[in-house]
């Protein structure tokens, strides 16, 4: 029979040799007895109750010599090849048949029984502590995720900002005077519609979490674009308002909802970046309906209608359509991929299923501590809502893009009034959009290289006080029409922290629950950061808005205190804790392990991301 193998010895040094791991590896798991008889004599009954035999042997593999392939590799911070931005010298340097699997908690009989995933988890039948797996294997199956799954999801994101933000493109095409609208009308509009988006998104969550994300983002698309299509026979203040408000309630939770998804099939680094790219398909949306617009404007008049309308009418028949093929495309997680437009046998093998689920689990246990079809409880979403160590990102994501949401939604019309056509206004938007997306990867990219959050995040403040003040100080109706709209589009074109932001409250969530809560109450913030938006250039302020500007401006000084006041924060409490947990003594701190009630971010062996 083969032998018992702890796999406790893969926490040595990255710089032991392969061979040394190998023998160090192959420790027979006699501590086990030693650990429950010395609890017994200290009568924790209560502690031996928690860590059986049983538990601890889930968390060891019968592995024979020859079937042991190595301990746990390098850490992954020191490879270089998944970035993008090293040279291909370094990146010959790694071994792409060197061990992947990443040393963590599983691999320490004294931890594993702490962090193993629930006996109802949906990949529990995959869940493997000693796989073992490859860089070239790791990569490959990454690229496929992508494919699969991350690019379903852009597009689909490309759906929702393409229903929500053509409002954009139709004020170009006289909207707002054929409906017998102002433009405080249309800021009422936009507000309905941020404010309904906000309180959707906590049921949104709890419906999701119990019908499951695949079933659920399907049925929110098809209802929502119904309800954009009939946008073609909007009449008056009341329908588009109706229209407004229907839509953010439909859209509400859609993207708290996509990035839980996500951290299904992707580690915390990876989905930060892939966050990134999530948002680049929202630029890419924009970009793609400015196209969009130029043509379907131009079908003003067929039928004696209006250009705006077709567009209503033909990009919502679009998203419908991709709303029921989705149904199709979305699997419920990675051991649950075969469907009848994804294959009897799914997307990944066997093995794959094995490298998804054990290196996700991994880098989070917390992963393992939910079934992705189950609901929250009221119990769980107050005892969520109550965390107050995320609450310093809600306050980021309520004024954080303000200053520049505000010029955002008026730049179409401030092009139109400066003389602009509508064809033209809906073209020159998208050089402030080639240039965001650009910058917002570059941004993102360099937060998880450096491993900062709050210091890349708070790049895009700095960069708006140049413009800011431009706008404050100039009078742009007495300069060149051209030089007023080089100047939106730098300013326009600035990094975007929201990918580092939502990546942020996920890693510092730490439970599943937290995590569906957190980012579904931090897009409830920047939802109640776009209503402070749309509200700020007002009528009586046109068309120089100097007021407007000037609370731009003081919301970029709060919004800095507020990074670096956030960043303190986040360091303070994750010192406190090595201070507590550094005086334990081993003995101390397996207790601890074994008897704790502190979940999530309130355990004392996690450290926040700041």
């Amino acid at each position: 029979m083969p032998p018992i193998v702890s796999l406790y010895s893969t926490f040595s040094s990255s710089s032991t040799s392969r061979n040394d791991q190998r023998q160090t590896g192959r420790v027979e798991l006699t501590a086990v007895d030693e650990r429950l008889e010395e609890w017994k004599e200290d009568d924790e009954d209560d502690i031996r109750s928690e860590i059986s035999k049983e538990d601890v042997h889930v968390t060891t593999a019968l592995i024979s010599p020859d079937e042991m392939e190595d301990a746990p590799g390098r850490p992954e911070k020191t490879l270089s090849t998944f970035w993008p931005f090293t040279t291909r010298k370094k990146r010959d340097e790694v071994d792409l048949d060197d061990i992947a699997t990443q040393p963590g908690v599983f691999d320490d009989p004294d931890l594993a029984a702490q962090y193993r995933p629930r006996p109802d988890w949906e990949n529990i039948h995959r869940f493997d502590p000693a796989a073992r797996w490859t860089w070239r294997e790791e990569r490959t199956l990454v690229r496929k995720i992508d494919w699969t799954i991350m690019l379903g999801a852009c597009l689909m994101f490309c759906a929702l900002e393409m229903d929500r933000a053509n409002i954009r493109q139709a004020v170009t095409d006289n909207l707002l005077p054929e409906l017998g609208l102002t433009t405080d009308d249309y800021n009422t509009g936009n507000s309905l519609f941020a404010l309904a988006f906000l309180l959707a998104e906590v049921p949104s969550q709890l419906v999701s979490k119990k019908l499951g994300p695949d079933r659920w983002i399907p049925l929110q698309m098809v209802l929502w674009s119904a309800v954009a299509a009939s946008q073609f026979f909007l009449v008056g203040k009341t329908g588009y308002l109706l229209c407004r408000g229907l839509l953010g309630v439909l859209q509400g939770g859609f993207i708290p909802t996509v990035v839980l998804y996500l951290s299904y099939f992707y580690k915390a680094h990876e989905l930060t970046i892939r966050m990134g790219y999530f948002w680049a398909a929202m630029v890419v949306a924009d970009i793609c309906a400015a196209f969009s617009a130029f043509g379907l404007l131009h079908l003003r008049g067929v039928g004696g209608l209006a250009g705006w309308r077709w567009l209503f009418l033909v990009e919502g028949l679009i998203t419908l359509g991709f709303g029921i093929i989705s149904f199709g495309l979305m699997p419920a997680g990675p051991t649950q991929t075969a469907g009848w437009l994804r294959g009897e046998r799914g997307w990944f093998s066997p093995r794959e299923e094995v490298i998804l689920v054990n290196r996700v689990i991994r880098d989070d246990p917390s992963k393992g501590g939910m079934h992705n079809r189950e609901p929250l409880t009221l119990r769980l979403l107050w005892k969520s809502l109550c965390d107050f160590d995320l609450w310093p990102l809600y306050f980021i994501g309520l004024t954080n893009h303000v200053p520049y949401a505000t010029p955002t939604s008026y730049l179409t019309l401030s092009l139109k009034g400066m003389g602009f056509t509508t064809f033209q206004t809906n073209l020159l938007v998208i050089p402030s959009q080639l240039l965001h997306i650009m910058y917002m990867l570059i941004l993102t990219y360099a937060s998880q290289m450096i491993n900062q959050m709050a210091f890349m995040a708070v790049i895009p403040q700095f960069w708006a006080i140049p413009f800011l003040l431009w706008l404050r100080l100039v009078d742009t109706t007495a300069v060149s029409k051209w030089t007023t709209w080089l100047v939106m589009t730098v300013f326009l074109g600035s990094p975007y922290a929201h990918p580092i932001q939502v990546g942020w409250v996920s890693r510092n969530a730490n439970t599943v629950r937290s995590r569906t809560v957190g980012a579904a109450m931090y897009n409830m913030c920047v939802q109640g950061g776009s209503i402070i938006a749309s509200n700020i250039y007002r009528q009586d302020d046109a068309p120089l808005y100097h007021r407007g500007n000037t609370v731009l401006l003081a919301t970029v000084a709060f919004n800095i205190v507020l990074y670096f006041s956030t960043k303190v924060y986040y360091l303070v409490r994750s010192r406190r804790r090595d201070r507590v947990w550094n005086l334990m003594s081993e003995r101390e701190k397996a207790r601890y392990l074994a008897t704790t009630t502190d979940e999530g971010n309130k355990r004392l062996d996690f450290r926040f991301a700041s």
